[in-house]
C-alpha cells in the first residue's frame, strides 16, 4: 500500500506538497513496466531515444512556471533560480544528445587478416537514480538523460524533500511519447531500496548526496551483488587566487559561487586562498557583495538568497560558525546587515569569516550553506598545499591571467575538475567526477554515457 507523507517547506514551515512512498504492489508494477519499456528502447535507435529526451524537455517546459514554484516551495530556491535550473537541464540534455551517436556507436578495431574485431556498448537495463534535493532537476537529469539515450529504463528515487520531481519527469516522458514505464517515479523507503537491489533487477545505481548516505548505499549495493554504481558526494571546493588575478572579477565571482542557492551546491566555493598582499582588498569586495544579497521568501520579487533546506542545515551552519569563532576566526557580516525573515528558522544570512585555519570545521567539513572562510597565503606552494588539504576533491578554481600557469597548477590539484576564472560551474561536455570523499565514477560527457552501458567485444575469425 502506498503511503503519503508531508513535505515541510523551509520558506514558511508549512506543508505545500506531499510525497508518496510506493508499496510492494506499486513497486512490482513499476519494475515490470520498466523492464518491458527497456526492451522496446534497446531496439530503438540512439537518435530516437535522444528525441524522447528532447520532447520531454518541451513537455516539462510547458509546465515550467508551476513546476518552478513547486521547487521554490519545497526546498527554498529563489524562483528565478528554480526557473533557471531548467535551462541548465536543457543544455546538458542537448550536449548529451550531440555526443551520444558517436560515443555509443560500434567501434571497429584493427585486426589481422582473416579476423574482425569490434566493440559495442550495450544498455545496462534498469537504472536507479537516487537524486538530491539541492538542484532537483539537474541532479536527476544527469542520470536520466544519458541513461535513456544509452538504452536503459530509469527509475527515479528523489530526495523526500523534493519527492514530486520524480512525478514531473515521469509525466514529461509520458507526454514525449516514450514507451510507458521508460522513466518512472520510484519513491521508496530505505528498506524497500535494499529489497529491490537484492532482487537483482537493477543494473546500475546513480547516487547524489552526502558522504554518509553514499557509504550506506554502497554497502547495500555491495551486499546485493554485482551492481554497477556511481557516487557524487559533494565537496569542500577551494578557490585559489593568484597575485596576477583580476581582483574585482575574482572576488565578485567567488562570492556568487559561495552564496548562490544559499551555498547549497556540491561545487560551491567554501574555502578561499588569497595572496597576503591582496587579502584586505579582496575581502572588502567579497563582504560588499555579500551585503548586496536580498535575503527573503523565495517567491518574492528580487530575492536572490532564500532559506536553507531545513533546520538541521541551519544547526550545522551555526555549529561550523561557532567552532570557527571559538578558535579565533572573525566574522565580517552579521544578521543586522540583513532583513532576516521570521517565517521559519531556515533563513541564514551570508557569512564571511577571516582569521581561519584548517583546524576549524568551516575549513575541513562540508558546510553546505551561505558561508565562506578566506585565508591568506605567502607562496604558490603554500596555496596549492592548502587547496589540496581536504578529504574532498570535486572542483577547484584558479584565478589568474596566465592560462599556462593555471594548467600547471591544476595538474597538481586533487580534484575532478579544474576551473580557471570561474567557479560553481559544470561543463556538460566533460566528465563530472570527484576525488576522495567527493565520490566515485562519472556523470556527464562521454564518460557519463559510457558509465551507463556495458562494453561488449566481438572477435570473429572469418572462415
Amino acid at each position: 500500500m502506498d503511503i503519503q507523507f508531508d513535505i515541510q517547506s523551509p520558506t514558511d514551515g508549512l506543508v505545500h506538497h506531499q510525497g508518496r512512498y510506493l508499496g510492494e504492489a506499486s513497486i512490482e508494477q513499476r519494475l515490470a513496466r520498466a523492464q518491458a519499456a527497456q526492451q522496446v528502447s534497446v531496439r530503438t535507435s540512439v537518435a530516437d531515444r535522444a528525441e524522447w529526451c528532447k520532447r520531454a524537455l518541451s513537455a516539462y517546459e510547458a509546465n515550467l512556471s508551476e513546476n518552478s514554484r513547486a521547487i521554490s516551495e519545497m526546498m527554498g530556491k529563489p524562483l528565478g533560480q528554480a526557473r533557471g535550473e531548467f535551462e541548465g537541464m536543457r543544455v546538458r540534455t542537448l550536449t548529451t544528445a550531440e555526443l551520444a551517436p558517436r560515443v555509443l556507436a560500434e567501434e571497429s578495431l584493427e585486426a589481422e587478416p582473416g579476423y574482425r574485431r569490434s566493440l559495442t556498448r550495450q544498455p545496462i537495463g534498469l537504472v536507479l537514480d537516487i537524486a538530491a534535493w539541492n538542484y532537483p532537476l539537474l541532479v536527476a537529469s544527469n542520470v536520466i538523460m544519458p541513461g535513456v539515450m544509452a538504452g536503459n529504463a530509469v527509475l527515479i528515487k528523489h530526495a523526500p524533500q523534493t519527492a514530486p520531481i520524480g512525478q514531473m519527469f515521469e509525466q514529461a516522458f509520458r507526454e514525449a511519447g516514450a514507451p510507458e514505464g521508460l522513466v518512472q517515479d520510484f519513491m521508496l523507503t530505505h528498506d524497500a531500496i535494499a529489497r529491490v537491489l537484492a532482487s537483482g533487477r537493477i543494473g546500475h545505481v546513480g547516487f547524489t548526496g552526502s558522504v554518509k548516505g553514499g557509504r550506506k548505499v554502497q554497502s547495500v549495493v555491495a551486499e546485493a551483488g554485482l551492481i554497477s554504481a556511481g557516487f557524487e558526494l559533494g565537496g569542500k571546493d577551494a578557490a585559489l587566487v593568484l597575485e596576477d588575478a583580476s581582483l574585482e572579477s575574482a572576488a565578485v565571482n567567488i562570492a556568487d559561487g559561495a552564496f548562490y542557492n544559499a551555498g547549497q551546491s556540491c561545487c560551491a566555493v567554501e574555502r578561499v586562498y588569497v595572496p597576503r598582499r591582496l587579502f584586505k582588498d579582496f575581502v572588502e569586495i567579497v563582504v560588499n557583495e555579500a551585503k548586496k544579497l536580498k535575503l527573503g521568501h523565495p517567491l518574492e520579487e528580487g530575492v536572490n538568497l532564500g532559506p536553507v533546506v531545513n533546520e538541521a542545515a541551519r544547526v550545522r551552519i551555526d555549529a561550523h560558525t561557532q567552532d570557527a569563532l571559538a578558535r579565533g576566526a572573525e566574522q565580517l557580516t552579521s544578521d543586522a546587515d540583513f532583513n532576516v525573515p521570521t517565517l521559519s528558522r531556515c533563513y541564514v544570512p551570508p557569512r564571511v569569516l577571516v582569521n581561519v585555519d584548517h583546524s576549524m570545521l568551516l575549513m575541513s567539513e562540508e558546510t553546505f550553506g551561505p558561508i565562506i572562510g578566506i585565508m591568506a597565503y605567502d607562496t604558490e606552494e603554500e596555496g596549492i598545499r592548502l587547496a589540496n588539504d581536504s578529504a574532498f576533491g570535486l572542483t577547484a578554481s584558479i584565478w589568474t591571467q596566465d592560462a599556462e600557469r593555471a594548467h600547471r597548477i591544476g595538474q597538481g590539484l586533487k580534484v575532478g575538475t579544474v576551473l580557471m576564472n570561474r567557479c560553481d560551474y559544470v561543463d556538460p561536455g566533460l566528465p563530472w567526477t570527484g576525488v576522495g570523499s567527493s565520490g566515485l565514477g562519472s556523470t556527464l560527457g562521454a564518460d557519463g554515457l559510457r558509465a551507463l552501458t556495458r562494453p561488449r567485444g566481438f572477435h570473429f575469425r572469418l572462415a
